[in-house]
């Protein structure tokens, strides 16, 4: 009986390293992409909670007491309106998805007349400051939805900028001019 003898080719010097490198690169991204798929199912898939948690741990996110989740992009200067002012805004208001369901590019608002966690952000900002705020269902309309393009218990997003704002009393005598067809003397528009 013989045995047949099967040569066997000696490895090329560097082939096993390249092999290993080859392996860590797939394990690497494989790791890579499914990261992403997780960060995009928490920001689509997830609960409002599970997405909040998330963002909360995101670079330059800071969550207040209430819920409420901002970041400064841009600071201002100055004083925070209160919740008696009218502050002039530029806001764009959009959802998880990213499907924007309202936007304007200056408007003003009365600070303690709009839902809670956009009160509660204007007031945290100074004039021509930029936040992005991300107000979670309870702080906005929660079950309540204003509009078709807005689904009910929605977490709302916002970049806004606080270009200036006004005082109650300010307001009221800019009210009353205006009724008697002119403008008070020593006060200015907003943004002017």
């Amino acid at each position: 009986m013989s045995v047949t003898t099967v040569p066997i080719h000696p490895i090329k010097k560097g082939s096993m390293t390249k092999m290993w490198l080859g392996i860590i690169v797939v394990v690497l991204v494989a790791a890579g992409l499914a990261f992403i798929g997780t960060q995009e199912a928490v920001a689509t898939g997830a609960t409002n909670e599970q997405f909040l948690a998330n963002n909360a741990d995101k670079d330059g996110v800071i969550t207040t007491d209430s819920g409420l989740q901002y970041k400064v992009l841009k600071p201002g200067e100055g004083p925070s309106p209160i919740a008696t002012d009218t502050a002039l805004v530029k806001y764009e208001g959009s959802l998880r998805d990213g499907t924007v369901f309202d936007a304007n590019e200056q408007t003003p608002m009365p600070v303690g007349a709009v839902v809670p966690g956009f009160s509660e952000a204007l007031q945290l900002m100074q004039k021509g400051g930029e936040y992005r705020i991300w107000i979670p269902s309870e702080l906005g309309y929660g079950e309540q939805s204003p509009s078709p393009a807005l689904p009910a218990n929605s977490v709302l997003i916002f970049d806004v900028t606080l270009i200036d704002f006004i005082s109650a009393e300010q307001m009221q005598a800019l009210q009353q001019q205006m009724q008697q067809g002119g403008m008070p003397e020593g006060i200015e528009m907003p943004g002017q």
